[in-house]
């Protein structure tokens, strides 16, 4: 997936940050609002913190729009050790782990630790959200119910969880995984689900093939469903 990433660095780290797959959740902003200012010019300044300091800040992003680089020879981002999926409250979901999102022939299109992916419907940016449910005031608790989530028949070795953005369809997922609740309080372990991205499942977070009946389209720059197959507020 193309994406231009804009660099800003000191002598001992560099931070990148994708605009296109930031949806200004801003915990960033709210850790370290001397390095991360909106509306300054450089919005970014890493040398007004120490490099751990900043390398912490940017892990809390759960989008991936931001990431760093060590130049001092500090450590990396640690991989999580559980690929867990989250459905955001109102909004898309959230997903860390050992991620790679892959296509319908099994081509990685990306491979990162953190990713927000839309359940709307409505992104221009698919799979990654764009915030277009603010706009639309699409509404969901975040609420798991049991029976979206499988095991797997094979699990595989490396433990990584594979994300196939199908054609007009769901999130296929596969590879270990914990889906769990906005509120924490309802958490499934599994190796398979199939997750709703037309923002229509009576069974979210995971697919009730409502997309089939709403004309949801996946491709890129493909027009969003019409206001009126949106689901009620």
């Amino acid at each position: 997936m193309s994406d231009k990433l804009h660099e800003f660095e000191s002598d001992d780290i560099r931070v990148t940050w994708s605009k296109q797959r930031c949806i200004h959740f801003a915990a960033c902003v709210r850790g370290l609002p001397g390095v991360f200012m909106p509306g300054r010019r450089p919005w970014i300044t890493p040398t007004d913190a120490p490099a751990d300091r900043i390398a912490a800040i940017v892990t809390r992003c759960p989008t991936g729009a931001l990431h760093f680089e060590r130049k001092d020879g500090g450590a990396a981002e640690a991989v999580p050790e559980r690929n867990l999926i989250e459905p955001g409250r109102d909004g898309p979901l959230f997903l860390r782990g050992d991620l790679e999102i892959v296509d319908a022939g099994g081509a990685v299109l990306l491979h990162d630790t953190r990713v927000a992916l839309c359940r709307c419907g409505r992104s221009r940016n698919k799979p990654f959200c764009d915030n277009s449910h603010w706009s639309i005031a699409w509404n969901d608790d975040g609420e798991v119910f049991e029976g979206g989530v499988k095991l797997a028949e094979a699990p595989p070795p490396d433990g990584r969880l594979r994300i196939v953005p199908t054609a007009d369809g769901p999130l296929e997922l596969r590879g270990p995984l914990m889906v769990r609740s906005a509120d924490g309080r309802v958490a499934f372990d599994g190796g398979r689900a199939t997750l709703c991205r037309c923002g229509g499942s009576r069974n979210k977070p995971f697919c009730d093939g409502s997309h089939t009946g709403r004309g949801f389209r996946s491709g890129a720059g493909a027009a969003p469903p019409p206001a009126s197959a949106l689901p009620a507020p």
